[in-house]
This record gives structure tokens, C-alpha cells and sequence, in this order.
């Protein structure tokens, strides 16, 4: 066997480094709508982490260090309302993109999540091609 040496310069740390698959929090409390979420994700090539509610993304988002989190709008204790006006709130976290899913899809809920500053909104039935396509935008926008 010949071991034939790298060319100059070209070694281990040369190498192309792959970046990480985009990093989705989904937040529901709903157990099967973020599983539901959750796979369809996984499958398109998403790194997924999930919490129940508000205060569980607000207490793992750091260590997550999502690109995009998906929100519930109507969920107990800290709805996604509250939660999304917070991650905007703080200079740490504003960067992060998020969708809120909502059954509501009135003007003022609409008009609501712009004032937030939302990225998207997508209403409840949703198509899981469309929730897929939204968080692939998001994450490739943030990867910018």
C-alpha cells in the first residue's frame, strides 16, 4: 500500500466544513399537532426540538439556539402571543424567526402578530407543505 501525502496546505483542517442542518424549536401544546409538526419537519432535513408551551420555550430556546420557532397561539399559561412579543423584546433572542399557528385568523390577530413582528402567520387547518416551505424561507433568510 502507498500512502501518498496530501499536497500542501490540504489537510484535516482544510476539509469543507458542513453546516449544521437548520434548527427548528416547535411549540405546542397540542401533542399531536407537535408531532405532526415536528416530523414533517425532520424529514425535510430540520434538526427538531419541541417544548409544551411558552414558558418551556422561553427556558430551553438558549440552549436550543433555534433559527425559527414555530408558536401556538393559543396555548395555557404563556400563550405564543406573549411568547413571541417577548423573544421579540429581547436583543438576544430578536434575531430568531418565528411562525405563529393559529386556528384565529381574523384582521386583528393578523394585525396583531405584524405589530409583534412576527416573520409568519399561518392559520390552522394548515398544509404541511406550506408550514415546511415558511420555515425553510425563515431558516434560509437567517443563514443570509
Amino acid at each position: 500500500m502507498t500512502v501518498v501525502p496530501a499536497p500542501e496546505g490540504v489537510g484535516a483542517d482544510s476539509l469543507p466544513i458542513m453546516s449544521r442542518s437548520p434548527r427548528v424549536l416547535v411549540v405546542d401544546d397540542d401533542d399531536v399537532i407537535r408531532q405532526l409538526i415536528s416530523v414533517n419537519l425532520e424529514l425535510e432535513g430540520f434538526e427538531v426540538f419541541t417544548a409544551a408551551d411558552g414558558e418551556e420555550c422561553l427556558a430551553t430556546i438558549d440552549e436550543v439556539a433555534p433559527d425559527v420557532v414555530t408558536l401556538d397561539v393559543m396555548m395555557p399559561g404563556l400563550d405564543g402571543w406573549e411568547t413571541a412579543q417577548r423573544l421579540r423584546s429581547d436583543p438576544k433572542r430578536e434575531h430568531i424567526k418565528v411562525v405563529l399557528l393559529s386556528a384565529r385568523a381574523q384582521e386583528a390577530d393578523l394585525r396583531r402578530g405584524d405589530q409583534i413582528g412576527v416573520d409568519a402567520y399561518l392559520t390552522k387547518p394548515f398544509d404541511p407543505d406550506d408550514l415546511v416551505s415558511t420555515v425553510r424561507r425563515l431558516a434560509e433568510e437567517d443563514a443570509e
